[in-house]
This record gives structure tokens, sequence and C-alpha cells, in this order.
């Protein structure tokens, strides 16, 4: 899991990151790196489970453990939920008003419960259970086709 904050806080509160530079922060770390993961976990084993690191200017937190992500993300998941304001999801995101870019708050609660409703709600879900079917048995017969070899299930 990748936290992203656009604010400053003193270099004591911070968790163990490699050196980063003015203005590329840790970006050169990733350059010609294939499996961006692969990076991030050989970073992890020398700066620990939780650590800092600098995309830009925007300061990011990287969790790698299974029990660190679940303190990060369920105990102090409010803490955690908003993303960083930038100016161009400020005004292609009409003011942040947009459900995907709101912050954590009373209006994102609300669009969430919207959403769960009108999107994923019983009704809807039995209106689309046909085309979820079709694509099940289209999955399950490309896998049976190719029992003998690999299947990549992404395509």
């Amino acid at each position: 899991a990748v936290w992203a904050t656009s604010k400053t806080k003193k270099r004591e509160n911070l968790a163990p990151g490699p050196f980063g530079w003015p203005i590329i922060g840790h970006m050169h770390l990733f350059a010609g790196a294939t499996h961006l993961h692969h990076t991030l976990h050989k970073l992890s084993l020398k700066y620990g489970p939780l650590m800092q690191i600098r995309l830009g200017s925007v300061l990011s937190v990287v969790v790698s453990s299974p029990e660190m992500a679940k303190e990060f993300l369920k105990t102090h998941d409010t803490k955690f939920s908003s993303r960083p304001r930038m100016s161009a999801i400020k005004y292609m995101a009409y003011n942040y008003s947009d459900f995907t870019f709101a912050p954590y708050g009373p209006y994102w609660k609300y669009m969430r419960k919207i959403c769960m409703v009108e999107l994923l709600g019983g009704k809807q879900l039995e209106q689309f259970k046909p085309i979820r079917n079709e694509e099940l048995m289209f999955f399950l017969q490309t896998i049976y086709r190719n029992k003998n070899s690999a299947v990549d299930v992404g395509s």
C-alpha cells in the first residue's frame, strides 16, 4: 500500500527511507526498473516494513508487510483515507466534489452510500447476473482449453 501526502512533517516524525534528491525525490531509484514492486521490496529489506519516499515533491509512505498494512488500512483508516490535493484534480473533479477525489467526510460517506445502493444494490446485481454468468463461462472455457499451458487471466 502506498499513501501520498503533500503536508510537510518534521523530519523526526517521518518513517525511515533512502536518500532523496531535490525536486525528483526518490524517482532516481526507479529509473529503468521493470517491476516497481521488486524495487520497493529491496528498499523495504533495508528500511523496514514502513518507509517514506518522495515521488517528485510528494511524500509517500510505503507499507510492505501484512501486519503493518492492516494497522495502516484498518485501524487508522480515516487518517489516511483522503487523497492528496493536487491542482489538476481540483479542476478535473469540480473542486474535489467528484466522488472519487472527494476528501473523507460526510459528503464522501453520502456518495458512497448512494453508489452502494444504486450501483451495487440487489436489484442492480440481479439485472447484470446474465452478463456475469456469460463472462464466467467464457473465463472457465478459456482456462479449460489451455489447461496444459500458462493462462494470462488478465487478458
